[in-house]
């Protein structure tokens, strides 16, 4: 399978993130490490390995987000790299959990761009 995924993240990923991030920080800390994930260069992660580090379930292939990351890789179209946050020795998927699980789906070993900060 070719490589689903873009080289950068969408504009409207970050104010995601953000929202998210707002929710378990203070609005200072979160604007900090949005920022932050703005700035940061884009690595690769094995899907599995992300998902342990998060400590987060695997949502079906029929919940209705994750199918429709399937549907749009199966269509040609590229997903945007994860916003990811390392806290506390923790892994805060800030944006992408939905593209996350579809890419596990597609494969554990799956090459996965983001952002960590």
């Amino acid at each position: 399978m070719e490589n689903f995924w873009r080289n950068e993240p969408q504009d409207h990923d970050f104010p995601a993130a953000a929202d998210y991030l707002e929710l378990l920080f203070t609005t200072e800390e979160s604007r900090a490490f949005t920022a932050r994930l703005k700035e940061a260069p884009t690595v690769v992660k094995k899907a599995k390995d992300i998902f342990r580090a998060s400590s987060l379930p695997l949502l079906p292939e029929d919940n209705i987000h994750v199918k429709q990351d399937l549907k749009k890789v199966k269509k040609g179209s590229k997903l945007s790299p994860l916003l990811l946050v390392r806290h506390d020795h923790r892994l805060v998927i800030a944006d992408g959990y939905h593209r996350m699980c579809a890419a596990y789906h597609l494969s554990e070993d799956e090459d996965v761009p983001c952002r960590l900060v």
